[in-house]
C-alpha cells in the first residue's frame, strides 16, 4: 500500500493536493466517481459560477483530461522510463471542450479511473519509488497517484461549493 508521498517526491505546487487525500489511497480513488456522478445528477452542463470561469462540464472533462496525463507520466516513471515529460497547458485543452453530456462525461471518468486504478493495483511494490521529472520538478510514482485522488477531491470540493 502506497504512503503520502515525502515533499522531496513532487513540486511544492501539489502539497494541497496530496493534503487533501485521506484515508485509504485506493478506498479514496475507487469512490470518486460516484461522489462526481450524485454531484452532477441533474445539473446543468453550462452552469459557471461566475462570468469567465469554467462550466460544469468543462470541470470534469478537466479532471478527466488531467487524470489521464498524470497516469500516463505514472505509467512512464512506473515502467522504469525516465524521460523528461513536459507540462501542459489545461486552458487550450477546456477552450476545446467537447459539449458531451455530463452523463458520457462521467461514464467517461469512471472509464479512465477504473483504468487508473488497473494500472496502480498492477505496479509491484518498487514501482512507487520510482520517478522522473514532469514539468521540470521531480515527480515519483506515488506522488502522481496521491495527486490524481487530491486533484479530483479539490475540483469535487469546488463544485460543491461554488457550483451546487
Amino acid at each position: 500500500m502506497p504512503t503520502p508521498p515525502r515533499p522531496d517526491e513532487h513540486a511544492p505546487y501539489y502539497t494541497p493536493y496530496i493534503a487533501r487525500v485521506e484515508g485509504d489511497l485506493f478506498d479514496v480513488l475507487a469512490a470518486q466517481p460516484d461522489a462526481l456522478a450524485a454531484l452532477l445528477d441533474g445539473a446543468d452542463p453550462d452552469h459557471a459560477y461566475a462570468p469567465g470561469k469554467w462550466t460544469l462540464r468543462q470541470v470534469v472533462q478537466h479532471t478527466v483530461d488531467a487524470e489521464r496525463v498524470f497516469a500516463y507520466r505514472a505509467l512512464r516513471f512506473g515502467r522504469g522510463d525516465a524521460t523528461p515529460l513536459p507540462g501542459f497547458d489545461q486552458e487550450p485543452w477546456v477552450e476545446a471542450d467537447p459539449e458531451q453530456p455530463l452523463g458520457a462525461l462521467v461514464a467517461e471518468a469512471r472509464a479512465v479511473r477504473a483504468a487508473t486504478l488497473a494500472l496502480f493495483h498492477a505496479f509491484p511494490d518498487d514501482a512507487w519509488d520510482r520517478s522522473g521529472v514532469a514539468s521540470g520538478s521531480p515527480m515519483s510514482v506515488r506522488a502522481l497517484a496521491y495527486v490524481i485522488a487530491g486533484h479530483m477531491a479539490h475540483h469535487l470540493a469546488v463544485l460543491r461549493e461554488r457550483y451546487r
